[in-house]
């Protein structure tokens, strides 16, 4: 992951120097010109000040825009990886996805694990910037920097093996991370997420709304580590119409909703209905959590999609009505999740009759959702909990970490959770429950080299 760093720095430095040779007068000589200023990604002394502090801030949120749904991250790629999305264009890295059979060399995860490292580096530089030069400022906006690490660490234990590299940069060197467990990971993330939590002792509405994102965010990693009671003490009293959001904008592809993007736009991606046997019907369920509409139908050109096929032009093309403009913002963190925390927390301690309730009253708030009934048996009930995650929190990086969970903490088998059979472009599904590191970490000398990056590729 550093070497993604490395590699920009080094090319910004010869970029520079080449465009600074290009310009320079015929009089100067070669010591001037060997004498040229590096400008490197950012200069440490630009940033010393409580100003300079406060840009590595905004540079990281920006940054936890684009790990989020701000590109070609996890909330799709695990949504691919998983039943929410199938693919929908000819690109042999995005079909391993789909298929579950992935290469350490695949570019989009490469793409996708880069981004989330430099979110959690960014956000880690402000934390200590924000400690050293402006002590006294707001608790919520250093609250925040904490609040991005443990939710990006949170999505790597999600989805990616044992071994994950947690590497971190000083102001002159690189920290190259060992490979820790997933549990590990969770640990970490936990940590990161209690030192947010600890910060904000205010009640102005920025400590309000960073606070609300840090406890559901903990509610969900202590979900990860098989501790429900937990984590719904740590959700308890956030309001369920809380949300925390990524926002986007018409101005560039970088600022736009890349869910509206690369399905909607660009016909990459179908969301999936009965994938492999196992998948749920997130087309066809006619779930107002999650409206869709096929191709060139009277509501798809309502919202300006009338191609019939995808990119590929394939048949059936599903699309998505959630965010139905480019610039639509996508709730990443919400008080549903606290609900849904609770609801399986309560299931867990034997409540059915309570978890039903807290359920239903979460479908209250939307029109057009009618009330669950028992589904009579334990096994049935947790079906029933983690379908309901499924349509609340659709393609927002939930997914994949939830169909692990199935597997590891309710003892299912993974044919019976992941997709199976035969895949929709020929040949069949793999039996990959993980998404190994890229290529690129091994690059980290700590890193053992040998064909996999993993420990292993449990669930």
């Amino acid at each position: 992951m550093i070497s993604y760093m490395n590699n920009l720095a080094v090319h910004a430095r010869r970029t520079a120097a080449v465009i600074a040779l290009a310009v320079l007068p015929a009089a100067c000589t070669t010591d001037e010109a060997l004498s040229v200023t590096d400008p490197d990604i950012i200069n440490p002394a630009d940033v010393q000040s409580a100003a300079g502090a406060n840009s590595v801030r905004i540079g990281a949120l920006v940054r936890f825009n684009t790990a989020t749904s701000g590109a070609e991250s996890l909330f799709l790629l695990g949504g691919l990886f998983a039943d929410e999305w199938n693919n929908g264009d000819s690109f042999i890295a995005r079909q391993e996805i789909d298929q579950r059979v992935i290469t350490i060399q695949n570019n989009f995860l490469t793409d996708a694990n880069r981004a989330l490292h430099r979110a959690r580096l960014s956000a880690a530089q402000a934390t200590q910037l924000l400690r050293e030069f402006n002590p006294t400022g707001p608790a919520a906006e250093l609250a925040e920097m904490y609040f991005v690490q443990a939710f990006v660490e949170n999505i790597l234990a999600e989805h990616y093996c044992n071994g994950i590299i947690i590497s971190n940069v000083t102001a002159t060197e690189t920290e190259y991370g060992n490979p820790i467990t997933v549990m590990q990971t969770l640990e970490l993330a936990l940590a990161h997420a209690d030192s947010g939590i600890a910060l904000i002792t205010g009640t102005a509405a920025a400590d309000v709304r960073i606070r609300n994102a840090l406890r559901v965010l903990k509610g969900r990693i202590l979900l990860n580590m098989n501790r429900q009671a937990d984590a719904a003490t740590a959700v308890n009293g956030v309001p369920t119409n809380f949300v925390y959001q990524i926002l986007h904008s018409t101005s560039t592809s970088q600022t736009q909703n890349q869910m509206w993007a690369f399905n909607n736009n660009a016909r990459r991606y179908s969301v999936s209905t009965g994938e492999g046997g196992n998948g749920l019907n997130f087309a066809t369920a006619n779930d107002p959590r999650l409206p869709t509409c096929q191709g060139g139908d009277v509501a798809c050109r309502a919202i300006g999609v009338t191609s019939t096929s995808r990119d590929d032009l394939t048949q059936p093309f599903w699309v998505q009505r959630i965010w139905t403009v480019r610039e639509a913002p996508v709730t990443i963190i919400g008080g549903i999740e606290a609900r849904l925390i609770e609801a399986e927390a309560q299931l867990k301690a034997g409540q059915a009759t309570t978890s039903l309730a807290t359920l239903n009253a979460a479908r209250a708030t939307v029109t057009g959702l009618t009330a669950l009934t028992d589904a009579g048996t334990d096994p049935a009930r947790v079906d029933q909990l983690f379908r309901e995650r499924a349509f609340w929190m659709f393609s927002t990086g939930h997914r994949t970490g939830d169909m692990r969970r199935l597997i590891r903490q309710y003892g299912r088998a993974a044919n019976t959770v992941f997709p199976t059979g035969a895949w929709h472009k020929a040949g069949s599904y793999g039996s990959d429950v993980t998404i190994p590191l890229p290529l690129a970490e091994q690059n980290n000398p700590n890193l053992p080299t040998s064909a996999s990056t993993c420990i292993d590729r449990v669930a």
